[in-house]
């Protein structure tokens, strides 16, 4: 049979049985999910996205100027950790950034359930009062206020987002 079929299905998957389409140990921040805070203001992290991280990886979430909250995982961390390391110290405006991001940022863990606090700072910067949108973005996840997820939709609705699609390259 040599390397059709029988290779794809020993590929890796996902805890739901679906093979990985990205390189072992690669999470692919996908699809869309809607979760309400609990009584301590946390928040899941969807299974099919922290499979491959184990709970003591670092995650970086931080308001986005555009009124939701970024989350960088781990290998975003790094490539952030590693453009921050190359600002001069003596540039103002890059040490303002930096003081801006890390000072409003949250940089966090998650239990065994997939669970992370997030700061009273950030839900309301976000808008979020019990419910938020977890959405995908290839290599990070943002998390919306519903109105917002909303907002955002109706934005990239129909001819919009093939002009968007243009535009930005794709």
């Amino acid at each position: 049979m040599g390397r059709n079929g029988a290779f794809w299905w020993t590929k890796q998957r996902t805890p739901q049985g679906i093979p990985s389409m990205a390189p072992a140990g690669t999470t692919v921040y996908s699809g869309r999910f809607e979760h309400t805070l609990d009584d301590k203001n946390r928040l899941t992290i969807p299974s099919a996205w922290r499979w491959t991280h184990t709970e003591t990886e670092t995650f970086l979430a931080m308001p986005h100027p555009d009124g939701y909250i970024a989350v960088l995982p781990p290998a975003r961390v790094a490539r952030l950790l590693a453009q921050i390391a190359e600002m001069k110290l003596s540039d103002r405006d890059a040490q303002a950034v930096k003081a801006r991001i890390f000072s409003e940022a949250l940089s966090f863990t998650f239990d065994k359930q997939g669970r992370f606090g997030v700061t009273a700072d950030l839900l309301r910067h976000g808008g979020i009062a019990k419910d938020a949108v977890l959405v995908g973005m290839g290599d990070t996840f943002n998390i919306l206020s519903p109105s917002r997820w909303t907002e955002l939709q109706r934005a990239t609705a129909g001819e919009n987002f093939g002009d968007m699609m243009r535009r930005v390259g794709l």
